[in-house]
């Protein structure tokens, strides 16, 4: 693949992949634009690497509290703020680990459906713009329940639908709960690193049972440049939502879906 189309895709997946904006609309229409191939599996990969180890620089500070909190476990997890929240990862990440291994085992065609992609990158970008305008209470990642766990896990399964955006549905179901939204989106890259680490690992063993284990030029460069960009999208990111709203990125969603949509009807894009 030319370096050109590396830089643009890495760029885009690490930019776009934390973001509530539909990374995989992102990816059509650049596949589409650069005419690149979407199927290699190691550059996928390296780009998950790097955008693993953003999210773990950015909230280092909440994965030492997790570790902490495993060491001291015996205080009991009302006293232990580590842990409850390293639990509630867990609890809201299994949901999606379980589906997406099933429908890793299956391959379902609709998951490469470019017409459902465009559709879902617009309706829920709508659903997003409702639940942030609802009136909320601004609850904080501290007082996170068990239960607000796996309602946003079991939200975060629509993620497997192209288009829906992992960070987006999560994002939104907090909102819905009445999060904050500097916390939703705390909260939902932190599940971020069970489903990079998910997506990376599966991705892994088809690469292995492939027999194409090269670690290229190119791969190092996508996952370096995965990393930079997607540190760089969580830090604007985060600095927004403490004084803003999702807005933006309503707005950008609806204007995205609507411009997907109208090239696949079009018949400009090939679905």
């Amino acid at each position: 693949m030319p370096l050109f189309h590396i830089v643009i895709l890495a760029l885009i997946q690490g930019i776009t992949e934390f973001l509530p904006v539909s990374s995989s609309g992102h990816l059509v229409l650049a596949h589409h634009g650069l005419g690149a191939r979407a199927d290699d599996m190691t550059l996928d990969i390296a780009v998950h690497v790097g955008t693993l180890f953003a999210v773990l620089l950015y909230f280092h500070r909440d994965i030492v509290k997790m570790l902490c909190g495993m060491t001291h476990i015996r205080d009991g997890i009302r006293q232990n703020d580590g842990l409850k929240l390293l639990l509630t990862i867990i609890i809201g990440s299994v949901p999606v680990i379980a589906a997406g291994f099933l429908i890793h085992l299956s391959g379902p065609d609709w998951t490469r459906s470019l017409y459902l992609t465009a559709w879902c990158t617009l309706i829920f970008g709508i659903v997003l713009g409702i639940a942030d305008r609802l009136p909320h209470t601004d609850r904080t990642l501290e007082q996170i329940t068990y239960k607000d766990a796996l309602l946003i896990g079991l939200a975060q399964m629509l993620a497997l639908i192209p288009g829906v955006s992992r960070s987006g549905i999560t994002m939104t179901a907090a909102r819905f709960l009445g999060f904050n939204r500097a916390d939703c989106a705390r909260y939902s890259l932190l599940l971020a690193l069970v489903a990079i680490s998910g997506a990376g690992t599966l991705g892994g063993l088809d690469l292995w049972q492939s027999g194409d284990l090269a670690l290229s030029v190119d791969a190092l460069i996508a996952a370096g440049l995965a990393f930079l960009s997607g540190l760089l999208a969580i830090f604007l990111m985060m600095k927004w939502l403490e004084r803003a709203s999702f807005k933006p990125f309503v707005i950008y969603r609806i204007v995205l879906g609507l411009l997907l949509l109208g090239l696949l009807y079009g018949g400009v894009i090939a679905p």
